[in-house]
């Protein structure tokens, strides 16, 4: 337990200090609400109207996150083996060889399907 006292106070002091801050701002920060603040932020465009409960969002937006992390994932396996490559020698080839074989085959299927179209 001696070692994780460090990290247990540095956690309650980001904790602590999360607090404080959130207490203050509400405390002293302004109280004036109009209807440019209380409007989402669109970069200075005119917001469009949604309908009541939300609206829809397209399922593209999953598919590109999901890309994103599939591809996030694949860079995390990969560094490893780039560092202990002379380690790892023909079993190791193999397995990355295999591995982005893989990961290709699922690229090409979302590139075929019109994944990556962005009309």
């Amino acid at each position: 337990m001696e070692l994780y006292t460090p990290v247990l106070a540095l956690i309650a002091l980001a904790g602590g200090f999360a607090v404080f801050s959130v207490a203050v701002s509400t405390l002293t920060g302004p109280k004036r609400y109009n209807r440019a603040r209380l409007d989402s932020y669109e970069c200075g465009i005119e917001p469009t109207p949604q309908p009541f409960g939300g609206g829809r969002i397209p399922v593209k937006y999953y598919t590109v996150a999901m890309t994103f992390i599939i591809f996030d994932v694949e860079i995390m396996f990969l560094v490893p083996w780039a560092v202990y490559f002379d380690q790892l020698s023909w079993f190791g080839l193999i397995a990355v060889v295999l591995f982005l074989f893989n990961i290709t085959l699922a690229y090409a299927y979302e590139w075929r399907r019109g994944g990556l179209d962005w009309d």
